[in-house]
């Protein structure tokens, strides 16, 4: 068994993402289980170059972790002949532009969403990246989630039937900053840098919904700016101009069973009063289950109870009670690690890998024809892209 090395740049780890999921609990911790294994019996050992703006940071988190090799200089680390993936964690603003220079350079590409400001950034990056012959990943890392992927198996072993409809629920209460420091930076809600919920949830949605259902056909989408007055990382008083709530209805096209609806809602201003801060619910003529984060419950038509509408009286049942929790049957690892996994070994076994830069350019089409809905008050038709 020989240690093969693979160089990273990884741009925006000073940022909570790219530093906690991406650097912390998915690239050192390949390292700390001694690289991930190959099909050939090696193990591969990501060698970090950290990238980013601020020099006391990336010194701070290097030091941190035992790391030496850093720089502010994204010019010079994509040059560098052992370097062979570029990932992006950066502000939304700065990634394509980013982007392109590693697809000049010739580096694997892997990067948060979305994938750039608009539909026609993120078609052509994907264009580019086919056109150099480079591999290219997007992070869809809500795929890797425990309860999702127990959902997902309830959908390919048939558990539901006739697929009826879909609801989600999304969001927790992000303090304004004034008494309480707010949980996301101010960026998120200043729509000229980039920020609003929409253009960050609706292409997670997107890519729940195609890879778990089937394609997205349609949108009809109301947003909302809910608290127009935050207070920025300085204690500073700011105009809070993009959407803080989305409101989404989405049509899916699902193979062999027509037209399925799903329902979601998005927000930053909602206080939670649900098992876990994201859950779907997925209803059929046979069963229906409700995923989050971690668990799925299922109840299954055979065990259905028959509920009588009676508000003269108190309820007496305990609907929750009625729901049968799904085992896990396997060990989950962290979802981002899982997937760094699977596109370490598509650059280096070139073993199978979906989730590219044109799925992360439908997402990005998703957000910007659901903006589109609101604007104009009215439902929207999804093309198909053109590769």
């Amino acid at each position: 068994m020989a240690r093969k090395t693979i160089g990273i740049v990884l741009n925006g780890v000073t940022g909570r993402m790219g530093y906690r999921q991406h650097l912390v609990r998915s690239l050192l911790a390949i390292r700390e289980q001694g690289g991930l294994p190959l099909v050939n019996g090696d193990r591969l050992w990501p060698e970090l170059v950290l990238v980013g703006r601020s020099e006391t940071k990336l010194r701070e988190i290097a030091d941190r972790h035992g790391l030496t090799d850093w720089t502010t200089d994204l010019t010079a680390a994509l040059a560098r002949p052992d370097v062979e993936i570029y990932f992006d964690a950066q502000v939304t603003a700065q990634r394509e532009k980013a982007l392109r220079l590693a697809i000049e350079a010739g580096k694997a590409i892997y990067t948060e969403k979305p994938t750039a400001e608009d539909l026609a950034g993120a078609v052509d990056l994907a264009r580019l990246a086919d056109a150099a012959g480079i591999k290219h990943g997007v992070v869809q890392d809500k795929l890797f989630l425990p309860g999702l992927r127990k959902l997902d198996r309830l959908v390919k072993g048939g558990f539901f039937g006739q697929i009826l409809s879909i609801r989600g629920e999304f969001g927790y209460w992000v303090f304004e900053g004034d008494w309480q420091a707010a949980q996301r930076p101010s960026w998120n809600y200043r729509a000229a840098d980039g920020g609003g919920i929409t253009v960050d949830m609706f292409p997670h949605w997107h890519y729940v919904l195609e890879q778990i259902f089937g394609r997205v056909t349609s949108v009809n989408a109301h947003l909302s700016t809910h608290i127009d007055r935050r207070w920025d990382e300085a204690g500073e008083a700011y105009d809070a101009t993009a959407d803080d709530a989305a409101y989404g209805i989405f049509e899916i096209d699902r193979p062999g069973q027509g037209k399925v609806v799903a329902q979601i809602n998005s927000s930053w201003a909602v206080r939670v009063y649900r098992d876990e801060l994201v859950e779907f619910q997925v209803d059929g003529t046979e069963g229906s289950a409700v995923a989050g984060l971690r668990n799925c419950r299922i109840q299954h038509r055979s065990t259905t109870p028959k509920p009588v509408w009676n508000p003269d009286l108190p309820a007496t049942e305990d609907f929750r009670s009625q729901w049968q929790v799904v085992p896990d049957n396997e060990e989950f690892d962290n979802g981002f690690k899982a997937q760094w996994e699977l596109f370490l070994r598509h650059v280096v076994e070139d073993a199978p890998y979906t989730w590219d830069l044109w799925a992360g350019a439908r997402g990005v089409q998703l957000a910007e024809l659901g903006i589109q809905s609101a604007r104009e008050g009215r439902r929207v038709e999804i093309p198909e892209l053109e590769s």
